[in-house]
């Protein structure tokens, strides 16, 4: 164990930045329509450092993030995402699932994963290839890669960049197409870029913190 002192903050300093913070995390919309104007690779580098400070099972860090730039893979990928969108959409979506969709405007076509600068693919490791090649144990995958990855999306917002999380199911085509091994599987796409000058996005609410916070136990 080490020591760990963190600046001890007023009250009065706490309030203004878990305000100042909100508004900022307010502001962020998940973006169709991206601008293809380049983005400093180094600002994609510190986010993940970012990420990568998330907490998670008996430490293991079970996250891989692969970033994508080259137009020849981006191009591969939009392809592969689209042939699991376009069955989703005729074949595997339940009618309520294409009703609650249709507010957002979506459909199996997927420009944005050529458009936007970079594709980044989280992949959640299932467990550890040690030197040897014998397998060492990984706790509380899903939940540690899910935090992971809110946390990339909220240092990606930070910095002014666009993003969207994409889930084309299912998503084995991105290990062929990054050739990543075994143990990794993919658990979310994310273009990210500067959003496009006439982006649009749907017009949604938030609910309300009475709606999603409870104080102790409801009677």
């Amino acid at each position: 164990m080490i020591p760990y002192t963190p600046p001890r903050l007023s009250v009065e300093e706490m309030h203004r930045r878990a305000e100042r913070f909100f508004e900022e995390m307010n502001q962020r919309r998940t973006v169709r329509f991206f601008s293809d104007e380049p983005v400093p690779r180094d600002l994609i580098e510190q986010a993940i450092r970012t990420a990568s400070t998330a907490p998670s099972g008996a430490n293991k860090q079970p996250w891989k993030f692969v970033v994508v730039d080259d137009p020849a893979l981006k191009k591969e990928i939009r392809e592969g995402a689209e042939a699991e969108e376009r069955a989703f959409y005729s074949q595997r979506a339940t009618p309520e699932w294409l009703a609650d969709l249709a507010p957002l405007g979506t459909d199996w076509q997927k420009p944005f994963l050529e458009i936007a600068p970079y594709l980044i693919v989280v992949f959640r490791e299932s467990y550890m290839v040690l030197p040897d090649g014998s397998h060492a144990r990984h706790y509380y995958t899903l939940e540690s890669v899910g935090i992971a990855t809110g946390m990339l999306l909220t240092a990606l917002h930070h910095i002014g960049l666009a993003t969207l999380t994409h889930t084309p199911s299912p998503m084995d085509f991105l290990n062929t197409i990054l050739n990543r091994p075994d143990n990794e599987r993919p658990f979310v796409l994310i273009p990210v870029g500067y959003s496009a000058p006439d982006a649009t996005v749907p017009d949604i609410q938030r609910k309300s913190l009475e709606e999603v916070m409870v104080w102790n136990r409801e009677e």
